[in-house]
């Protein structure tokens, strides 16, 4: 009979950093999430990808193929401001989320990418890579490094803060207006990524890529698929509005336009 080994716990103060995680998705609740999962062809992303000069990443194509989506059906990133007046933006800042270190471990830093909607894909391939080096070149990264710890040490200071977040015209000109954030990286293969909404109207999770079936031009072909997980606020807008947004976007990503066009 083997030994029994020793039953033992490890006992450590939360991260302050993941009360910030944990605030925003309480923030999320006042949300009435509409969600679709979504399969995109991304064979020729990814060839115009491998050639691309200067690099380019797919987080980058699609953030800029979202944001120009978004930029045509300006509704599906409206929301609500403390007057319940319905405010929508003639402009696209996506907020994503930069994976970097701290001394309590990784934390996914969010990071606003300002006019994705007219930017080129090497230009936001950029400064996600520059934001990743140096977390401060972020006014998030700023922020969590000066205010952040002290911030969730006040009680209720942090919701206060979403709850402004959530419905100040001012706020959100600093916050974005769109949210994609990328998981797939990670895990390897195929698989959509869910997750409750935050503050944004709308929100995209990219998940994983695989080699799979699809016919095209009325032949079976082995083509690279990316799996999305689109989830819009129901609270203002509506299903067909959504759906139409989904066909632009699945056709911008598909035809890998953004690529495409000179930048």
């Amino acid at each position: 009979m083997e030994a029994e080994r020793p039953r033992r716990v490890d006992v450590q103060a939360f991260p302050s950093d993941r009360r910030l995680v944990t605030a925003a998705m309480r923030a999320g609740r006042r949300m009435a999430p509409m969600q679709g999962l979504v399969d995109v062809d991304v064979t020729e992303a990814n060839r115009l990808l491998a050639r691309h000069d200067p690099p380019a990443t797919l987080t980058g194509f699609i953030v800029a193929s979202v944001a120009r989506a978004a930029a045509a059906h300006p509704h599906v990133h409206a929301y609500r401001n403390w007057r319940g007046q319905l405010i929508t933006h003639h402009h696209v800042d996506v907020t994503t989320i930069v994976e970097i270190s701290t001394p309590q471990g990784p934390f996914g830093l969010p990071h606003v990418l300002r006019d994705a909607d007219v930017r080129g894909v090497s230009d936001l391939t950029a400064e996600l890579h520059r934001v990743k080096r140096d977390p401060s070149a972020s006014r998030s990264g700023s922020w969590l490094e000066r205010a952040g710890p002290a911030a969730t040490r006040i009680p209720g200071a942090i919701a206060a803060m979403y709850a402004v977040m959530a419905r100040s015209v001012a706020v959100r000109q600093h916050i974005g207006t769109v949210a994609v954030t990328a998981v797939g990286m990670f895990a390897g293969g195929g698989g959509f990524g869910l997750t409750p909404m935050t503050l944004m109207t709308l929100e995209v999770v990219v998940g994983g890529m695989t080699q799979r079936p699809r016919a095209v031009d009325g032949h079976i072909e082995i083509r690279d698929v990316l799996d999305l997980a689109i989830a819009i606020d129901h609270n203002v807008v509506d299903g067909a509005p959504a759906t139409r947004f989904c066909a632009d976007l699945r056709d911008l990503i598909e035809s890998a336009a953004v690529l495409s066009a000179p930048e």
